[in-house]
């Protein structure tokens, strides 16, 4: 095969077969295919799309070009949840241990936060000691002791996501549904999971911006899953505000804490419920959502789900006596309110803008490689709907500089002070299942 015959079909809208699709890969991976060739593929296919068979053959060609592991010999259906990346979303954290406290295995890989979304590694990596580069053979054995691991990809598994997202980072071309999908898809069904949750955000502080999109996406994952022998349900959720009252990685840390011990904000309690569910009919515990649902509420209010949190974080090196006091977990010098500067009701947030204002105080980062500051964040005091007096606190950045000017007013910019509080939406918008 040329890599220029399969540039050419892809620029004319034709279908590549599976063969190519996987040539095509191997080639790139073993560095027969230069970036320059690639990139272009890669805007041809942001133009063309892909057929769902394309997709899945993407995905399988990304997915065998490094090790996948076999976890077969572990006793259960392994369960993986995966998001799509939002603003204060810190569900995984509570959400593993609170599974895997009720017998289903999660063997999780996560990842790290990049521009305005967090990532659930960077959080965890607040608590001191936890490591999130575990050995395969730790990652195994964690897993069929204590069932559950939130670990990073090793450098063998699905290489060629690696070198594809730094190249779509730099050509333009991350926001492609196709390219999106192959891409989690390969580094999940590497895992060796069965079965998989989806969390596809929708909204302002989301990839993904209108429920149109989120959908789509949402299709394309459950297709390759299906393809690939896996069982999977989609929830499109809400991301028109942040998750949660918290944004950065300490402070999300004892937020999700707090939902551990059956306190916190009601919509990440509700968010993590509801994944758990899903996640315990898929690993056979029960047929019935409702039963689910009241097993997971069950583990939450009798301690069950914080004893496996203690047991995780114990099993990756971290200091446990931290969660017992989690305001010794990394705090930022200063607290910085930002103040309405009118009376009225919050209509509406630009998710983004404060996903971005942590960033830049260090939170998160511009570019892969960057290095990250824990401590600093946001504390929300004002959500869609709630009314505000002028001088209120909508929100208080913790920073480790005194005076943050840019970013005070980017956080109070974020906030639309009206008249007439918005329609409230649901968080969970749609629940989509395979055919």
């Amino acid at each position: 095969m040329r890599m220029v015959d399969l540039l050419t079909k892809k620029r004319d809208n034709q279908e590549l077969t599976p063969a190519e699709l996987d040539w095509l890969i191997q080639a790139y991976v073993a560095g027969d295919v230069p970036d320059y060739q690639m990139s272009a593929w890669l805007m041809a296919t942001y133009f063309t799309g892909m057929t769902a068979a394309e997709q899945s053959a993407l995905a399988m060609a990304m997915l065998h070009s490094g090790d996948v592991l076999d976890l077969s010999d572990i006793p259960g259906i392994k369960v993986d949840k995966h998001s799509t990346g939002g603003v204060g979303d810190k569900v995984s954290l509570p959400l593993a241990p609170l599974v895997a406290s009720l017998g289903v295995p999660v063997p999780m890989i996560s990842g790290r936060g990049l521009g305005h979304t967090g990532g659930t590694l960077d959080k965890l990596e607040s608590i001191p000691g936890f490591r999130v580069d575990l050995s395969e053979a730790e990652f195994r054995a964690q897993v069929k002791e204590i069932h559950q691991a939130i670990v990073s990809a090793s450098g063998d598994l699905a290489p060629a996501d690696r070198k594809l997202y730094a190249l779509r980072d730099v050509t333009g071309t991350v926001e492609s549904i196709p390219l999106i999908a192959s891409s989690i898809m390969s580094k999940k069904l590497a895992s060796g999971t069965n079965a998989l949750v989806f969390d596809v955000k929708v909204g302002n502080g989301a990839f993904m911006q209108t429920q149109a999109q989120a959908s789509k996406l949402a299709q394309a994952l459950l297709a390759i899953s299906q393809a690939a022998g896996v069982r999977a349900v989609a929830l499109l959720t809400g991301m028109d505000q942040p998750l949660g009252i918290t944004i950065g990685n300490s402070l999300e840390v004892a937020e999700a804490i707090a939902i551990l011990h059956n306190r916190g904000p009601q919509d990440v309690r509700q968010l993590t419920i509801a994944e758990a569910a899903h996640m315990l009919v898929l690993g056979g515990k029960t047929n019935s959502l409702a039963v689910a649902t009241g097993m997971a509420e069950d583990a939450l209010r009798d301690g069950r789900a914080w004893r496996a949190f203690k047991q995780l974080v114990a099993a990756q090196g971290g200091d446990v006596r931290v969660l017992d006091a989690p305001q010794t977990l990394p705090k930022a010098a200063y607290q910085i309110p930002v103040r309405a500067k009118s009376a009225g009701v919050v209509t509406a947030i630009d998710t983004r803008a404060l996903g971005v204002a942590v960033m830049q105080l260090g939170g998160g980062r511009a570019k892969q490689g960057d290095s990250l500051d824990h401590a600093v964040g946001l504390v929300m005091h004002k959500k869609l709907g709630t009314p505000v007096a002028a001088g209120d606190t909508l929100a208080t950045l913790h920073a480790n500089q005194p005076e943050p000017a840019a970013q005070v007013a980017q956080v109070a910019a974020a906030f639309t002070i009206g008249t007439t509080a918005p329609t409230p939406q649901p968080l969970i918008r749609q629940v989509l299942r395979q055919d």
